[in-house]
């Protein structure tokens, strides 16, 4: 493979692992209903055991996109994580409260009780899907930081990369679309927690509120998705020319979902998925499996997005403050021997995927409040 397709691999490396990440948000969207739909503490138990059973895979999917996508591209941490650290420090500190909570909301000698630890579940339940889709939209919004790759070679521990502010990242969140992105990545991971829960809680009562719940959410979750599809496919996008100089080009990203057939059909595909996981939910009442009709369509949405920013010639981190310091895949990514490596690395993907699946289907068992209430080893 030349440097170039090792490049490009990687990237659709880190869009599978971000639609992965995306979908697996189903445990932080459930967790953020646990006092909306629980109305007493069996129905409560019965969500946190429900999620308590994955919540490991989407902490263990975090770090595997995040280390995936510094290792591969480099340039991309040291300026993200190192300049606009407090939204990273924010998001790992509620994925912190997050698995704490699961450990010891249950121990014996908990001074501080159950409903402290489930509130610090529901923080992260909103937290992290909004922030990361905050994150996200700044790949078409744009950041302020400047590059600078000949500050290296400077005796005093030169910085290649720094903010152009004192905000940090938190500047994000000035930009209302980064907010729109956030609340539609949010109300997303709720419709996927409640289709979740429908899918794996057998108590009828229970699901009748589940369905209403997919409903309520879904509305929002439409009108803010919309919205930013219509903002990224009209607005002027970050384009890269054969030297790598970057421009600003009218309607760059419907530019580019027409001319990546893989983006526009993966895009079209999981939309549908999407509305087929929640229409069926909401219209009938026998069909329980719309989470994975809606989870398998928003991976395949997010590699669509993914697709939009970092090929055909543009800028997946776009910088406001200095246009040329934005980062390509091509001006961003690590050396071609250390690529090459990691792609023998990423041929045992498979084999995690096939663990992954094992552990979900050996966990997977419908909980009801009698079980629950029969076992001692619940969360």
């Amino acid at each position: 493979m030349t440097y170039e397709m090792l490049q490009q691999y990687w990237w659709v490396l880190i869009a599978v692992l971000g639609g992965l990440l995306v979908f697996l948000f189903f445990v932080q969207g459930a967790n953020s209903l646990i006092f909306r739909l629980g109305r007493d503490e069996a129905e409560r138990e019965m969500i946190v055991n429900a999620t308590g059973r994955k919540w490991e895979l989407t902490f263990t999917t975090l770090v595997v996109f995040g280390g995936a996508f510094f290792a591969s591209f480099p340039l991309f941490y040291s300026t993200s994580f190192g300049g606009a650290y407090w939204v990273w420090m924010l998001l790992l500190f509620t994925f912190v409260l997050q698995a704490v909570s699961y450990e010891f909301q249950s121990k014996a000698g908990n001074l501080i009780g159950k409903k402290t630890f489930r509130i610090f579940l529901v923080i992260n339940g909103i937290a992290a899907p909004f922030l990361v889709g905050a994150a996200v939209a700044t790949f078409f919004t744009g950041s302020e930081f400047i590059v600078d790759k000949s500050n290296v070679s400077l005796a005093e521990a030169g910085v290649i990369s720094r903010w152009a502010n004192d905000w940090h990242g938190l500047d994000a969140l000035f930009n209302v679309w980064n907010w729109v992105l956030g609340f539609a990545v949010l109300f997303l991971s709720r419709v996927l927690g409640s289709l979740f829960l429908l899918n794996n809680v057998n108590e009828e009562s229970f699901r009748l509120q589940l369905r209403h719940q997919v409903l309520v959410d879904t509305v929002p979750f439409l009108l803010f998705f919309l919205a930013f599809v219509g903002f990224v496919l009209t607005k002027d996008g970050f384009a890269v020319d054969a030297t790598g100089k970057v421009s600003m080009e009218a309607y760059k990203y419907l530019h580019n979902l027409l001319a990546l057939p893989v983006a526009l059909v993966s895009f079209l595909v999981g939309v549908v998925l999407v509305l087929w996981g929640i229409l069926g939910t909401i219209l009938k009442a026998t069909f329980h499996k719309g989470f994975w009709f809606a989870g398998i369509g928003s991976v395949l949405t997010v590699i669509a997005i993914f697709f939009l920013v970092g090929y055909n010639g543009t800028s997946y981190y776009p910088s406001t403050a200095d246009l040329q310091s934005s980062l390509t895949i091509q001006n961003s990514s690590s050396t071609e021997f250390t690529l090459t490596v990691m792609s023998y690395v990423s041929l045992l993907i498979p084999f995690v995927l096939a663990y992954i699946a094992y552990v979900w289907r050996a966990l997977s068992r419908d909980i009801t409040k009698k079980e629950l209430a029969e076992t001692d080893h619940k969360y």
